[in-house]
């Protein structure tokens, strides 16, 4: 069977194939203003799944360097208090020391044991340290203070909860992002018997001190404490150096993932410029020969 070809059928044709080119041309400006290889699905079905896998990774990767900064900043802060409370501490060793001294006369040692409480104050700050509101040395307690000074009846109760601050760093690594105050610093039962705390032990210090009572054997009781310090301090460092590599393992994550999803997703500019600038010249060359083909007047039928 013959077909009849008829001047509507070559127009509309004609217009089809016009209108198949055009839809090119613009796909390739979109391209070339920057827009994504995949702006539907159909695109690429299998372009969209890789690229949703990509930026799911790229999500969890940014999370995990939130998590890095905030785990930096809460051992940034533990750091800093720590090595405020080791200078105070060898300070008060000092002042024991020259407390041990028999000629030191009464204002001397009423002197040295203000001196003493005074370092107790500040110890009692550095143990309350916050960061962003929070209490470095009281594991996920909200509570406003770590050591709670209720008086002689029950001084320097520890309130921090047993339960840490724990940072999840890396799908599969964690790093606790706080300090243990009570093993740090000691604490004291709350019902008011002898404890084990700097902050009561230097009390019982300022006391003999004063009282003018050897304190020599003080000096073991500063020792222990020092030592609870610069061990807590050790292992602040050990789990800070943890989260630098962990930064810079997630630096070198975030570019992967991003190159990743850049090879998915962008488009090479020099070829979609050159692919645009061959679609416009078929297009032209598709216009010219439409228009030589289709004469849609009466005069160049009756030629």
């Amino acid at each position: 069977m013959i077909s009849r070809v008829t001047n509507q059928t070559m127009s509309s044709f004609a217009q089809r194939n016009l209108q198949d080119n055009m839809a090119r041309i613009a796909k390739l400006q979109e391209l070339a203003a920057g827009e994504s290889l995949i702006t539907r699905p159909s695109d690429d079905p299998t372009g969209t799944a890789d690229s949703m896998r990509t930026r799911a990774d790229i999500r969890a990767n940014e999370q995990y360097k939130r998590n890095i900064d905030d785990a930096n900043g809460w051992l940034t802060t533990v750091d800093s208090a720590l090595g405020t409370v080791t200078g105070l501490l060898n300070k008060a060793r000092d002042l024991t020391i020259q407390a041990t001294n028999g000629s030191v006369s009464t204002l001397g040692r009423e002197a040295l044991a203000l001196e003493l409480e005074s370092i107790k104050g500040s110890l009692l700050n550095a143990a309350n340290t916050k960061y962003l509101g929070r209490s470095v040395f009281a594991g996920n307690s909200d509570g406003a203070a770590v050591f709670d000074y209720a008086g002689n009846a029950a001084p320097y109760t520890f309130t921090g909860p047993n339960s840490q601050v724990d940072r999840r760093i890396g799908p599969d690594m964690t790093v606790r992002a706080d300090a243990d105050g009570a093993k740090i610093f000691g604490s004291d039962p709350a019902d008011g018997s002898p404890g084990n705390s700097v902050f009561a032990m230097l009390d019982t210090l300022a006391a003999e001190v004063r009282a003018g009572a050897d304190v020599s054997n003080r000096l073991n009781d500063i020792d222990a404490r020092l030592g609870a310090v610069i061990n807590g301090r050790a292992e602040v460092g050990t789990r800070h150096a943890q989260i630098l590599k962990a930064q810079e393992t997630n630096l070198d994550e975030a570019v992967s993932l991003e190159a990743r999803r850049s090879g998915i997703e962008d488009p090479d500019l020099g070829k979609v410029v050159l692919d645009l600038k061959m679609q416009e010249v078929a297009y032209q060359a598709a216009l010219q020969v439409t228009a030589r083909v289709l004469q849609p007047t009466l005069m160049d039928f009756l030629r």
